[in-house]
């Protein structure tokens, strides 16, 4: 009688994570029985079977002491913004783990405007510039430059020696009763009272993941070796009037009126310029994705709180 032969304990620390998909993983780690650490600057506890680390990332000497002799089989980097961030992490876990994942984003194709799905090969982390001496500490920046700070910081691993990296571009996510951005709560309330949702004239497609999907897809990459950015979304692109009409089916008489604008502010998930991610190579890589046209009701009921 063959002797079955035993799973590998993965050591495996997960940087912030403790919210929305994140949490999510983290639940995903620790019920495949790995060894979950996770780090943050103790803004809240980690799940129950999680060792926490209390530090702050962007502290090189701090953080240095608090990993102390630990290694990983693999790093989960929920919240690397800047290539501040980013240098930190590559001179730290250099040597200290054997894969780096770093959750990045559909933000890193701010410049790409195309109609066509867009490859990861539209934005190759080794051609981008990488500039440490911009206010990269300031929070407002930071947040007025997201698909640029997480560009650069790609670029940063990119360019490292002896760490084994990939950078997960995470599609627009929906779903689940924790979505905290509000964005379909804004259309939920529009079409209640009829106030205008603002558009802009030619409102370009996107490409979308939902919450437990990309859960899924971080799990999965942790025990895969490929390396580099692959692009992370469900099969299928939806526009505002898409979105719109999934929320007006939880919306009892509620009322969509679109309002067309060639500049200034408009709605969430309304967009001038391409953002639908190509998937192909997550898929020939092995991961099998959703259509989010199949998955976007119950994402819509469940950020709303009408799951029948």
């Amino acid at each position: 009688m063959e002797k079955a032969h035993a799973v590998k304990t993965r050591e495996v620390l997960v940087i912030g994570g403790n919210r929305y998909f994140g949490k999510r993983l983290i639940a995903r780690l620790l019920a495949a029985g790995d060894r979950v650490t996770v780090l943050n600057r103790g803004s809240s506890p980690p799940p129950p079977g999680a060792v926490h680390l209390i530090v702050d990332r962007d502290d090189e000497a701090a953080l240095n002491a608090a990993l102390g002799a630990r290694s990983f089989d693999v790093v989960v980097d929920q919240v690397c913004y800047t290539p501040r961030q980013a240098g930190v992490a590559r001179r730290v876990f250099t040597g200290r783990t054997r894969r780096y994942v770093m959750t990045s984003t559909v933000e890193v194709y701010e410049h790409e405007d195309s109609a066509a799905l867009v490859p990861e090969e539209a934005v190759d982390p080794l051609k981008v510039s990488v500039d440490t001496g911009l206010p990269w500490e300031e929070a407002e920046f930071v947040e007025g430059h997201y698909g640029e700070g997480k560009r650069q910081a790609e670029a940063v691993f990119a360019a490292a020696a002896g760490l084994p990296w990939t950078a997960v571009r995470v599609a627009h996510v929906l779903g689940g009763d924790d979505d905290f951005t509000g964005r379909l709560q804004h259309y939920a309330a529009r079409l209640r009272s009829g106030d205008p949702i603002t558009v802009p004239a030619v409102n370009r497609p996107a490409t979308y993941i939902h919450v437990e999907e990309i859960a899924d897809f971080l799990f999965w990459a942790v025990g895969e070796d490929f390396t580099g950015p692959v692009n992370a979304a469900s099969h299928g692109t939806l526009t505002t009037r898409d979105l719109c009409e999934a929320v007006g089916a939880r919306v009892p008489q509620g009322r969509t009126v679109f309002r067309s604008a060639e500049a200034g502010a408009v709605s969430p998930f309304a967009f001038r310029r391409g953002y639908a991610m190509d998937n192909s190579r997550a898929v020939g890589l092995g991961f099998a994705f959703g259509d989010a046209r199949q998955w976007l009701p119950r994402a819509v009921a469940e950020t709303l709180g009408t799951v029948n």
